[in-house]
């Protein structure tokens, strides 16, 4: 199933991979939802998808108690004369003075639809200030929008800090992390996704957190960059490393390949990634990275 959002370092074509690395339980954990497409690629019997970012989380509350009021108002702001940089803008400033309901949550997805890469970057104020992203035509993700709504009767959705949401993990819970990257450069650094950030200080306890419920018996996965940095942050984890496209980037030139890497916490999780011959990654160690 594919999320509605476009969302910068989305998961929807790793999923595949993730999916052969999670091992079974009875209920997913998401402390980052972004688009919410590892939530939307499995099939759970139980989901707790949360985030930091409130605008997130009221629109997929919302999506999942009254869709058809959601999707009648992202329609009608899918019109040819909301497609200019004046339209745009207007309709941003609304977004960032109104409260959360019906309105703000379509233009959250028309916000995302309209913006440039289809980011989600707020400033130290807490408005969403991405620019206007000059496409041609585009259309309200409406079957997507249905879709997710009917996935999202067997989840619940939180606002709320990681820390706070991994302490609620308990056994047969299984916990996929997809926090903001560690950055590879000064200039490529996509964590303003919300207010406050998320810094390496934050990188440090996920992965503190992750090897303590993993002692517990609860399996945790992490994506991030695969580098010496993060290499060095889950030495106590087994690696699954692989490359990937870039997607995101203002020179489409320069769009290349990515190292990245799941973290991966927990004796349900390892025999997988373990066995390189069942492994679907490009290149895979089960063997912890350095101290």
């Amino acid at each position: 199933m594919k999320p509605f959002l476009k969302w910068a370092g989305g998961k929807h074509k790793l999923v595949p991979r993730i999916r052969e690395l999670l091992p079974d339980g009875s209920r997913l954990i998401e402390p980052f939802a972004g688009s919410g497409a590892v939530f939307l690629g499995t099939d759970f019997e139980a989901n707790l998808i949360a985030d930091v970012n409130p605008d997130i989380v009221s629109l997929f509350t919302q999506l999942k108690y009254q869709p058809d009021e959601i999707i009648v108002e992202t329609t009608k702001l899918f019109i040819p004369e909301h497609n200019s940089q004046d339209a745009y803008y207007q309709l941003r400033n609304e977004f960032n003075k109104i409260e959360a309901g019906v309105r703000k949550a379509a233009l959250f997805v028309y916000l995302n639809r309209h913006c440039f890469n289809g980011l989600c970057r707020y400033n130290a104020s807490g408005k969403f200030n991405v620019p206007f992203g000059r496409y041609a035509s585009p259309r309200p993700p409406l079957e997507e929008m249905w879709g997710f709504a009917e996935k999202a009767q067997k989840a619940e959705f939180i606002c709320s800090d990681f820390r706070l949401v991994l302490s609620q993990a308990r056994d047969g819970d299984v916990v996929y992390c997809d926090p903001p990257y560690v950055p590879l450069t000064e200039t490529a650094n996509f964590t303003t996704y919300a207010k406050g950030g998320f810094g390496i200080s934050d990188q440090r306890e996920l992965a503190d957190m992750a090897l303590a419920l993993s002692l517990r018996g609860v399996s945790v996965l992490i994506s991030n960059h695969d580098n010496d940095e993060t290499r060095a942050l889950y030495k106590h984890a087994q690696i699954s490393a692989f490359d990937v496209q870039r997607f995101i980037s203002r020179d489409a030139r320069n769009r290349n390949i990515a190292a990245e890497l799941i973290a991966v916490y927990g004796d349900g999780c390892g025999a997988t990634v373990a066995d390189e011959s069942k492994c679907s990654v490009k290149s895979c160690s089960s063997n912890p990275a350095p101290a």
